[in-house]
């Protein structure tokens, strides 16, 4: 249904705990035709994005006490998926592929912006709204098993732009070294629904250790393995970001956090195994 169809204006949810911004923003925008209830906190918009509909959530990203705009704009793609949801925040890098993996939201503003150019957007993003197609979600494990070949042609491409990393020349199977294999570890441990790692239960990795010691061999320097596993993270978040579409996102939290874990165990397991290899070469 188009904007100049709907029998009433469009309701807007503005969420920001500065008074002043957001008794501004109201103003404008029932200038503008549109309904607006402006709040202040985010538990009092969590109460209401499950009691009332509305077309728009504006939030603010930073606010005080417990929650922020990352919980408004979940929760409303969650409980209201059809409604708009619009970022509002005074840092230009909120657009980050961990941040929109994390958001979902159909626009990130920074500040300071101009009212009615959003009144603007907002008309325009109704016009053209379409209905929610309802697709068959999928966890981050199925997604990572799926996409590893992918994912190591990404990280590979990104290996071959790093400086640093690109001193040694080896064949594309000699760079990848075991990483095909961390990354089906990575998924496997992703499927069992652990959350975190602690030294009581992190698992041994054969894999990791075998990579270092190839790394060693190979003439790596240990902070080349912590830029490689540091571009594995980012090839594996921009991987999720590419499948926002069928992510779900209810587990999304957990999961993320289990990556960044489990790939920093990998990363120590290996650099451990790197530094033995290390002190008996220097032995012998």
């Amino acid at each position: 249904m188009g904007l100049t169809e709907r029998k009433s204006a469009p309701t807007v949810l503005l969420v920001d705990d500065d008074e002043a911004v957001r008794e501004m923003m109201y103003r404008k925008l029932i200038g503008e035709g549109f309904e607006v209830v402006p709040v202040g906190s985010v538990m009092e918009a969590l109460k209401l994005i499950t009691t009332v509909k509305f077309d728009v959530l504006i939030t603010d990203l930073h606010m005080p006490n417990d929650g922020d705009g990352f919980t408004l704009v979940t929760a409303m793609r969650h409980s209201q998926p059809q409604a708009l949801t619009l970022l509002v925040s005074a840092f230009p890098d909120t657009d980050s592929a961990m941040a929109a993996i994390l958001l979902e939201a159909d626009q990130i503003f920074v500040k300071p912006f101009d009212v009615g150019k959003l009144a603007i957007l907002l008309r325009e993003k109704l016009l053209r709204q379409v209905p929610v197609a309802v697709s068959r979600k999928e966890r981050v494990a199925a997604i990572l098993q799926r996409s590893i070949a992918s994912i190591l042609a990404a990280w590979l491409v990104r290996s071959k732009q790093n400086d640093n990393l690109n001193k040694l020349h080896l064949a594309d199977d000699e760079r990848t070294g075991h990483l095909p294999k961390l990354v089906e570890d990575l998924a496997f441990r992703l499927s069992l629904g652990v959350t975190t790692i602690t030294g009581k239960d992190t698992r041994p990795s054969p894999s990791a250790t075998a990579h270092g010691e190839l790394r060693y061999q190979q003439g790596y320097t240990p902070a080349m393995l912590v830029q490689e596993s540091r571009i594995l993270q980012v090839t594996i978040f921009e991987t999720l970001q590419a499948n926002r579409d069928v992510l779900d996102f209810s587990l999304l939290l957990p999961d993320v956090m289990t990556i960044a874990d489990e790939v920093d165990s990998q990363l120590t397991q290996s650099m451990t195994s790197y530094m033995k290899a290390a002190q008996e070469s220097a032995v012998a």
